[in-house]
């Protein structure tokens, strides 16, 4: 069946149709223009409306690197159904001040659903609630660790929510990580309104990570597959595991922190994850791990202070 004109903040995009949409978001000090640039792919025949966002925080490069690729791939220029929102970038300013935030230092992720007479990051956040969650079936918004913090390919998800489950299963990532959604976030609002938003995370912020960026590649091409809406992706090299809860191991004292084991590793409760060295060298701080699970982001911060994270640990349920 053919499906009807899709309609994007007054642009009429036919099916068939590929198309850059730009929104006007605000002006700099300098004059220059925000807007929020949308690639829209559509085919003739019905079927989902996906939306693939990266780029909510300027520094995290991983996930404009998978959607450029993806593009420059032309991995959505022949759609056997439905219709693909691709957008690279939402945070120019963080983009070309390598910063996570926007000039008065609001986070986009904390201003939803904005408002168009809010702050810039209001504004943006706006564009995206009223312009693309209503046409939308679900999405995938695509981030990295930040402050130095290393995230191994994982999808978040909301806890006790199936279709978000079987997108997640579909994507194939190593890791589905149950959280709940922040409030004021895209992933919260998109819940709230019954659209599913899947939150791959990999990597680590103001760095670009082989590995990630190949995973998100590879779990947007077996998502769409999964869907029918294009015809080849490749395979998973492992089974995907479900992890229903997450923890922190914490440094205990501050210092010079050197790990032993990175993320992606399986650890038991009690084994030896690291070591915290003050600077006069006559104290070494052993670091154990509180649970056994997976490693699924570890922090690559040379110093640390008491209480900072450290490696972040996820369970299968029933597992201490």
């Amino acid at each position: 069946m053919e499906p009807g004109m899709l309609e994007i903040a007054g642009h009429q995009i036919p099916p068939g149709e590929e198309t850059l949409v730009r929104i006007l978001a605000g002006k700099l000090p300098s004059g220059e223009t925000v807007r929020v640039n949308i690639h829209v792919f559509r085919s003739v025949f019905d079927g989902p409306v996906v939306l693939f966002l990266a780029g909510m925080h300027g520094d995290e490069v991983d996930g404009i690197e998978i959607i450029r690729r993806l593009l420059k791939q032309k991995a959505f220029e022949d759609l056997q159904r439905g219709t693909v929102l691709a957008l690279p970038l939402l945070n120019f300013y963080g983009f070309n001040n390598f910063r996570r935030d926007l000039p008065d230092g609001r986070d986009i992720n904390r201003s939803f659903p904005g408002n168009m007479s809010g702050s810039l990051g209001s504004r943006i956040a706006r564009i995206v609630s009223k312009h693309l969650i209503p046409v939308i079936d679900f999405g995938v918004d695509f981030h990295s660790g930040g402050a130095a913090r290393f995230n191994f390919p994982q999808v978040r998800i909301s806890r006790k929510d199936p279709s978000a489950l079987d997108l997640a299963e579909a994507f194939a990532p190593p890791f589905i990580v149950e959280k709940p959604p922040i409030a004021k976030s895209l992933r919260k609002i998109a819940r709230d309104a019954g659209k599913p938003i899947l939150i791959f995370e990999g990597g680590e912020s103001g760095r670009l990570d082989g590995l990630s960026v190949k995973e998100g590649i590879d779990g947007v091409k077996r998502l769409l597959k999964r869907l029918g809406m294009i015809r080849e992706a490749p395979s998973s090299p492992y089974p995907t595991i479900i992890m229903e809860k997450a923890s922190w191991v914490r440094a205990s004292v501050s210092g010079l922190f050197i790990p032993a084991r990175m993320s992606g590793d399986l650890v038991k409760k009690g084994e030896e994850l690291g070591e915290i060295n003050d600077l006069n060298g006559l104290k070494r701080t052993p670091v154990f791990s509180k649970f056994e699970g997976y490693i699924i982001g570890h922090n690559n911060g040379p110093v640390v202070n008491q209480g900072d994270a450290l490696f972040h640990i996820g369970r299968k349920n029933g597992e201490n």
